[in-house]
């Protein structure tokens, strides 16, 4: 994955990550109380603006670090993102309960980017 496309991919998420929120927030407020989903659909989008943030931070190392962890940690954010907060959008939104035996696939994914990031940082500087 190219810096630029990181960087996209972060600013896409961002406004995305806003959107969905205001979405869950007025639209879907009504639905997500009436399932007690309100708390699943909050961690969605706090674990998607988290991660966009470090996927973020992750191009803009990039102006200054050529290690290939930072892909590592890119890809490892971004996959985890579609994974986790992904499968509680959906768990929310559909009620589909075994889509939760997906989501730490997602978590560990944020792990690994994390591990990454702190090896390329330790590594370059």
């Amino acid at each position: 994955m190219t810096q630029k496309t990181i960087l996209l991919i972060a600013s896409a998420l961002g406004g995305l990550t806003v959107a969905i929120g205001a979405f869950g927030a007025h639209a879907l407020a009504k639905l997500l109380e009436s399932t007690g989903r309100v708390e699943t659909f909050e961690t969605a989008v706090k674990y998607q603006m988290y991660h966009t943030l470090a996927l973020l931070a992750v191009g803009l190392l990039l102006f200054r670090v050529e290690q290939p962890a930072l892909q590592v940690a890119a890809w490892c954010f971004f996959i985890g993102i579609l994974i986790f907060s992904g499968s509680l959008y959906v768990l929310t939104l559909t009620g589909i309960t075994w889509l939760g035996a997906i989501t730490p696939i997602g978590g560990t994914l944020f792990i690994v980017g994390w591990g990454a990031l702190f090896y390329a940082v330790l590594k370059a500087l």
